[in-house]
Parts: C-alpha cells; sequence; structure tokens
C-alpha cells in the first residue's frame, strides 16, 4: 500500500493553511516550469499534508497565467496521492447561496489557450474523464464538511470559464440555462492534468456569488468576492484541518481508477516515443512508463 499524502490547492482567499506542524517549505523544479509558489509541507494530526497556493502569495497569476502543468507536476513529486482544490465559485441557482460549498463531480471546460495535458506530440496519451473527481476522497469531505456544520451539497457540475473578466448576462443565462450548478476560472485544466498524474481529485466550490444572473443581486465585481472569499477562508480551514486529522493512513484505492488511469492509456509505440518528452514525464508517468 501507499502512503497518503494530502495536497491542497488554495484558490482565491485561501493563500495558507493554518495549524499545520512541522512545517517547512520548498521549491520544487519541473520540466514545465516554475509552480505558483513554494510547497509548504507539513502534518495535521497523523496525516502529511502539501499546501500549495494557485495564485501565489499575494495572488500573483491570473487564472490565464497560472503554470497548472507545473503544479500538477510538483505535487507529484512531492510524493501527492490525493489533492483537494479549493476554488472560489459563482452559483446559477437560488438555493447555492454565497458561503454555501459545493463538492461538485463534474466539470465543462470552457477555457481556451491553456496547456491542457502532459501528453502529446511524441508520446500521445488519452485518459478518460468520464467521472473526474474520486468519491471516496469527495465523500470523506463532505464528512468533514458535515461534522463542522457547514452549509454544502455533495454533486454538481461546474462550468469553467477562462476568465479572467466575469461573465456576460448572456453567458450567465446560457450556462443556467443548460443546469449548470457553479462557475469558476480555474479547475480546468487543473483536474484533467491531475487525472493524467494518476492522482485523486476532489473539489470544494465555495460559492462567492450570482454571477451576473439573478435580478435581486449586483453584478459580481471584486470587492464582493474577496470579502465572501474571506468569510469562508476561516470555515475551509476547519473544514481541511477536520479532514486531514481524519484520513486514513494508506491511499485508498479509488473506485473509477484515478490512480491507475495511464493503464493502457498512451497511444504512442515505445519506438516512437520520444526520449525529451519522456524525460519530461518521469514524475507524472514514471509508473508506465518505466
Amino acid at each position: 500500500m501507499t502512503r497518503a499524502v494530502v495536497g491542497i490547492i488554495g484558490g482565491s482567499g485561501v493563500y495558507d493553511l493554518p495549524g499545520l506542524e512541522d512545517l517547512r517549505e520548498e521549491r520544487i523544479a519541473t520540466p514545465w516550469g516554475e509552480p505558483s509558489d513554494a510547497l509548504r509541507f507539513g502534518r495535521i494530526g497523523n496525516t502529511q499534508a502539501v499546501f500549495l497556493p494557485r495564485h501565489g502569495r499575494g495572488h500573483r497569476f491570473s487564472p490565464s497565467d497560472i503554470n497548472y502543468r507545473a503544479n500538477i507536476d510538483a505535487l507529484k513529486r512531492a510524493g501527492v496521492t490525493d489533492i483537494v482544490s479549493v476554488s472560489a465559485c459563482g452559483s446559477f441557482r437560488p438555493e447555492l447561496y454565497p458561503g454555501f460549498f459545493v463538492l461538485v463531480d463534474q466539470f465543462v471546460d470552457r477555457t481556451v489557450g491553456r496547456q491542457s495535458s502532459f501528453f502529446g506530440k511524441g508520446c500521445v496519451a488519452h485518459v478518460s474523464m468520464a467521472h473526474p473527481v474520486a468519491p471516496r476522497l469527495q465523500q470523506r469531505i463532505a464528512d468533514a464538511a458535515h461534522t463542522e456544520n457547514i452549509p454544502h451539497r455533495r454533486g454538481g457540475t461546474y462550468v469553467c470559464m477562462e476568465g479572467p473578466q466575469f461573465s456576460s448576462y448572456a453567458e450567465s443565462i446560457t450556462y443556467k440555462g443548460l443546469g449548470y450548478d457553479v462557475i469558476g476560472m480555474t479547475a480546468m485544466p487543473e483536474a484533467k492534468l491531475a487525472r493524467e498524474a494518476e492522482m485523486s481529485y476532489a473539489t470544494i466550490a465555495m460559492v462567492t456569488d450570482y454571477d451576473c444572473w439573478h435580478p435581486e443581486h449586483d453584478a459580481v465585481d471584486v470587492a464582493s468576492v474577496i470579502k465572501v472569499a474571506h468569510d469562508n477562508a476561516s470555515k475551509v480551514a476547519g473544514l481541511l484541518t477536520r479532514l486531514l486529522r481524519e484520513f486514513p493512513a494508506e491511499h485508498e484505492p479509488c473506485p473509477v481508477r484515478s490512480d491507475c488511469a495511464l493503464d493502457g492509456a498512451i497511444m504512442t509505440a515505445p519506438s516512437a516515443r520520444d526520449p525529451e518528452v519522456l524525460r519530461k514525464l518521469d514524475a507524472v508517468a514514471g509508473r508506465v512508463l518505466k
């Protein structure tokens, strides 16, 4: 069995993980460039954890400027087995109000121009994204939210837009009409890359606003988002502390096979694989390329 190491990716308003003991920082080099920030290693209870602020400390990177491949690769090199992604989002449903947490289980990718795969020319691979969220990890997050009395719902669809601008009214009512639940700017390609790197992945989508569809609420702006995001930060800190204190010592095999997603996924014949590409894939695909 593999020891469980939980990676926490903090979104807007979540730039630290309070309560980490034996804290140390390390900058991890990757063949994909620089991650958003130094990784912070520590533990809560007996669970090893690695924290990475997605936008960097001080919120230096917009959603389109984040090096998602470097972030996921660095977490893989750090030994992370399970990723908990924390993201601010807008809501398309009245019952999903600001301050509510949605544990989404599906994504719609509306981003453009982002590097969404570790694979490509020189080594082609196709992984399944039918079920992008690891259900056992999601259930543990739900249990922790319940214990901490945090209003939440398990299940929902997150549409990821490019940004950095907020939605137009036409976009907002279109996505609402399609039945999506929340909208954000960072879950993609993060979830895709985590699957390619064979790490279990789950998202805590923290509602900060109603996007701009709601007739009784003003259009979303940075000031309102930041205010709710800061209020949410203390709740998510309690949730994550509870989650980590009760996390199993060993990584649990994933029912949707996130931890063996590359089995049978590589299409390129061994003789046709580019050695330079293989060198870059040493962390995320080393298990199947050795």
